[in-house]
């Protein structure tokens, strides 16, 4: 399994969006496939490495990020950049948290998209199912 112990758990819903997103949006599908695996892979470049980590930092609790995240960024990206990035990655700690406690049932596009892509590193639909145990109807 490539699945990083630092992956939360209740991003299921955002990975298979966002997976489906980036591929929609160009990127490569094998580099989707190993974007769990960003610090070794060779398909990342490094400031794609310094943004995924903040991004996989940022949403662990407690909070990882520290002043070396924001040394790196700044190596690659300008400060509204840097604060564009953080502001994503906000905004889905906050999806994240919504989606599952919801059991937002998944759509069939990015589900098939993560079923396809995802599954060999881990990534499972879960309580995402759209057969699944919803909290409200």
């Amino acid at each position: 399994m490539r699945t990083s112990r630092a992956t939360p758990p209740d991003a299921r819903c955002c990975q298979a969006h966002t997976s489906a997103h980036a591929s929609h949006a160009g990127v490569e599908a094998e580099k989707v496939e190993h974007a769990f695996e960003f610090e070794i892979h060779p398909f990342f470049s490094d400031a794609e490495r310094a943004a995924l980590r903040l991004a996989r930092d940022s949403a662990l609790l407690p909070n990882l990020v520290e002043a070396e995240h924001f040394d790196e960024l700044r190596k690659h990206f300008e400060e509204p950049q840097i604060v564009e990035l953080v502001a994503v990655c906000s905004l889905f700690g906050f999806l994240n948290r919504w989606n599952d406690t919801m059991s937002t049932e998944l759509e069939s596009k990015p589900l098939a998209f993560a079923g396809q892509h995802l599954a060999d590193s881990g990534w499972d639909v879960g309580k995402h199912r759209l057969d699944g145990c919803r909290s409200v109807s």
